[in-house]
């Protein structure tokens, strides 16, 4: 999972193992938000009165970020080689986590960690697994509410998602839901559905969003599209990863039928209108392009489970690379 990693601890002191709570936070080019969301962060955390670590993942950011962070006291920072994405920020920081409930939420202060507490009450009132934020009255712009609104309405009608707020980083998990997360492409938006697939309970509570005051907006179309093919991956592991002839059984059917109504046609013209099959054009460009889909679709499912389960018995995989991890 990482490669060329250089670990460097600026204090030599003895850790603490007995950690409680791990704060993971993934920054991409969040200069002028860090230090406010650092204090904003310990302030609370200091009032829940437990140990607690907190984790920035500096996710390649090409601003003064990291500089931002190494001036920062009692965390760690990893430092990406290049931008691998929030997935991978989030997933690396759930691998070095220490703690029994890890919180996340985004660098860009629009996350108000005064709903942490919050959070955490109804996780451990109604024994769940994870509890999320759903930011009910948003402070985006409106092309990112259209966005959002289209891929909630997707996530519904494909995997009867009843989360209302997938895209909310704001969260809290207990140890064993994060340790059973694999978090690639743009899955950080899939993670409750992926959890509640396994059996984990999932809840949510109404949380504040605030607006951007610093920075740019890191969410597109082109997130949202990718969002989108991952949101058919996730579509085909629950309804057909153990049952993958199922899909492809139907298609086979179906591309028979389509190709054997397609001879009768050819053999029909052939006899009544001496029709030549070698110069049916259509015939054979339907039928090019229907096995051509059929095959590229294929190829795409299985290459992605086959890298999938690479990546899972292989030590040697690497979906992202670390530069450099930083104990302040």
């Amino acid at each position: 999972m990482m490669a060329n990693l250089k670990t460097k601890k600026k204090k030599n002191k003895e850790v603490d193992k007995s950690v409680y709570y791990s704060v993971v936070v993934p920054a991409y080019n969040e200069q002028e938000n860090i230090s406010e969301l650092d204090k904003e962060i310990k302030e609370v955390m200091d009032s829940l009165k437990k140990t607690y670590e907190i984790i920035y993942v500096d996710d390649g950011s090409q601003d003064n970020t990291l500089n931002e962070l190494k001036k920062l006291k009692n965390i760690k920072i990893i430092e990406f080689a290049r931008n691998f994405g929030q997935s991978s920020a989030l997933d690396i920081g759930f691998k070095e986590s220490r703690g029994e409930i890890i919180i996340t939420l985004d660098g860009d202060l629009q996350n108000d960690p005064k709903d942490i507490p919050r959070l955490l009450n109804k996780l451990h009132a109604e024994n769940l697994d994870v509890v999320a934020g759903w930011r009910v009255k948003r402070k985006d712009a409106a092309r990112i509410k259209i966005l959002t609104i289209i891929g909630r309405r997707l996530r519904g009608l494909l995997l009867s998602d009843v989360v209302h707020d997938s895209g909310c980083m704001l969260r809290v998990y207990k140890k064993p839901a994060v340790k059973n997360l694999e978090l690639w492409g743009e899955m950080h938006r899939y993670a409750l559905q992926l959890l509640k697939g396994k059996g984990f309970k999932i809840g949510e509570l109404q949380v504040n969003h605030r607006p951007r005051i610093h920075g740019k907006t890191k969410y597109g179309c082109d997130k949202a599209i990718r969002g989108f093919v991952d949101l058919l991956y996730i579509w085909f592991l629950q309804k057909y990863h153990q049952r993958p002839l199922h899909l492809f059984g139907i298609m086979g059917l179906a591309s028979s039928f389509f190709g054997i109504i397609a001879l009768i046609y050819s053999f029909s013209s052939k006899i009544f209108y001496h029709t030549a099959l070698n110069r049916d054009g259509w015939f054979f460009l339907g039928f090019f392009l229907l096995l051509t889909g059929i095959m590229l679709f294929s190829f795409g499912l299985i290459l992605d489970l086959l890298i999938k389960i690479q990546q899972m018995v292989s030590p040697y995989s690497k979906r992202y690379y670390i530069r450099e991890i930083i104990e302040n």
